[in-house]
């Protein structure tokens, strides 16, 4: 029996040792995250989002942002890297190019007629209705972008995008999961907002310091709207300055893509609820080492719960679209294509939509 006793302390003694000692790839920042108030006010639960009509996409899954091409056939990315056409009327599903990434934000380029992708693995990308895949920058200032999220273009051509982690690259973290996961739990904060010119071909730094920079949307007056997924934020950054001001606070999820919408209005993803956990811990950086040592399955997780926020310039927020049983997995945003909103997922083997308005 003691030496049954002995045995077993000595395994406390090593599992406490693990779970304080063994090294792990975050440096945890404490920070002091807002009171989460959950679904309510103008974020009042509905089922707006429920019962969609979903277009199967084969083998393919994960159809982060569409754009729609003049014949009416849409384009989508997918986790496996295609860039695939849909046409939505017969359901047809095409893939069109491989950009050898991970696909996320997509942008029509009105001067060059080809698509501009955010991808995770590879950078600022183009892609030519060919199939032809040409990477348009993977560095900048000498440093390369490990997890180029999202874009849109400017009307003076200026491409801006964000790179959500320059410590946490998606290829290199596994997944692009695996990587905002890393950012989220570190909070430190080392994405930043870019901007390319195809004209000079040269990549500059607009603001740093976010984290996890996601979905990007011009607004009207020329500003670049971001949401900070890490801050439940969405911020307004002015393009030359980089100066910024908050236009929405302690969001009830992770937001993820913004896009534009009709009459000046933007459609924004929320991919989770927020973690009761992360944000008891946001200043607790033990307790987050601790977890990075835990099994992956318990860790903090994506939760299912469906919500899309339709908003003004001024950060205000017209209608919502819930979805509370999940079921259409992790939307990261919304577009509208004639009468329908088309709804996006980082993980779902389909693509949903619904009539708008």
């Amino acid at each position: 029996m003691k030496a049954f006793l002995l045995g077993l302390l000595g395994l406390v003694a090593l599992l406490a040792a693990y779970l304080l000692l063994w090294p792990v790839p975050i440096a945890p920042a404490a920070w002091d995250a807002p009171y989460d108030f959950g679904y309510v006010g103008a974020y009042t639960p509905n089922r707006d989002l429920t019962d969609l009509t979903e277009i199967d996409l084969g083998t393919h899954h994960g159809p982060e942002d569409i754009v729609a091409l003049p014949d009416g056939r849409l384009l989508t990315a997918t986790q496996e890297g295609f860039i695939l056409t849909v046409d939505p009327q017969t359901g047809a599903v095409n893939v069109l190019a491989d950009t050898g990434g991970v696909p996320l934000g997509l942008e029509m380029d009105p001067t060059s007629g080809r698509l501009i992708v955010a991808d995770a693995h590879k950078g600022l990308v183009s892609v030519g209705l060919d199939g032809s895949v040409e990477v348009l920058t993977d560095t900048v200032d000498g440093t390369p972008i490990l997890y180029a999220d999202d874009l849109d273009i400017a009307d003076d051509g200026i491409i801006y995008f964000s790179d959500a982690s320059t410590k946490f690259g998606a290829k290199a973290s596994g997944s692009t999961m695996a990587g905002s996961l890393l950012e989220l739990m570190e909070s430190k904060g080392t994405g930043r907002l870019l901007a390319y010119d195809p004209a000079t071909k040269a990549t500059r730094v607009v603001a740093d310091g976010f984290v996890f920079s996601n979905g990007i949307a011009i607004a009207p007056d020329g500003d670049i709207l971001m949401n900070v997924t890490g801050r439940y934020q969405v911020l307004k950054i002015n393009p030359e300055t980089g100066a910024q001001t908050v236009l929405i606070d302690n969001l009830p999820g992770f937001p993820d893509n913004i896009n534009r919408g009709p009459d000046g209005t933007f459609f924004i993803g929320i991919v989770s609820p927020r973690s009761e956990w992360l944000d008891k811990n946001s200043g607790n950086v033990m307790a987050r080492k601790i977890a990075m040592r835990l099994p992956a399955a318990l860790r903090p997780q994506a939760q299912s719960y469906g919500l899309i926020l339709q908003i003004g310039a001024s950060g205000q927020v017209f209608r919502t679209w819930h979805d509370p049983d999940g079921n259409y997995l992790t939307p990261t945003g919304a577009v509208v294509v004639g009468d329908r909103l088309y709804i996006t997922s980082l993980l779902s083997p389909t693509l949903g939509y619904r009539p708008y308005p």
